[in-house]
């Protein structure tokens, strides 16, 4: 076998592996892309007119929904169980929200410590909500609880993995 028939061979096997590579890497895009989308189907708001949207249950029966706080971007998960707003420490600390009067708050998982916070805007798509009460609160999730104090000022419908939220 001459030089130039193993240059192309080695030539030949480069390119492959980087056919599978490319492949390998566009799955991953593909299937993280599935995730994203199964996690939180409403990255895109359904808006129906200006005083009604549409949420999309993701498979573990929760609405979740992109919005804003203070103008930063945020994931909500609304929660009617949730007297308040609910926003775990590293959200807040990302947030720079003040810390306020240490409260005991009964969770699900039992009692923990949190501290009072003021909300100057919560934004979920076409609606704004200005001043609001919120409570900070230990906690491994990224979503921010979508509690009654916000949700109150909603017409809530929930019908076949679908919810609306009408003002």
């Amino acid at each position: 076998m001459n030089k130039e028939t193993r240059d192309q061979r080695r030539l030949g096997r480069i390119m492959w592996l980087l056919v599978w590579g490319l492949g390998m890497a566009l799955l991953t895009w593909f299937f993280q892309q599935k995730l994203a989308q199964d996690y939180n189907p409403n990255q895109q708001l359904q808006q129906l007119d200006a005083r009604t949207i549409v949420l999309e249950q993701n498979r573990q029966g929760h609405y979740l929904a992109g919005g804003s706080i203070n103008g930063e971007p945020v994931v909500f998960l609304l929660d009617t169980g949730a007297t308040q707003v609910a926003i775990p420490q590293a959200v807040a600390a990302r947030l720079g929200l003040e810390v306020g009067q240490e409260l005991r708050l009964s969770t699900a998982a039992g009692a923990v410590s949190g501290y009072r916070t003021r909300l100057k805007t919560l934004s979920l798509g076409p609606f704004t909500l200005y001043d609001l009460n919120a409570v900070i609160m230990p906690a491994d999730s990224d979503e921010i609880l979508l509690g009654m104090n916000a949700l109150r000022q909603f017409e809530l419908i929930q019908r076949d993995g679908q919810m609306t939220l009408r003002r």
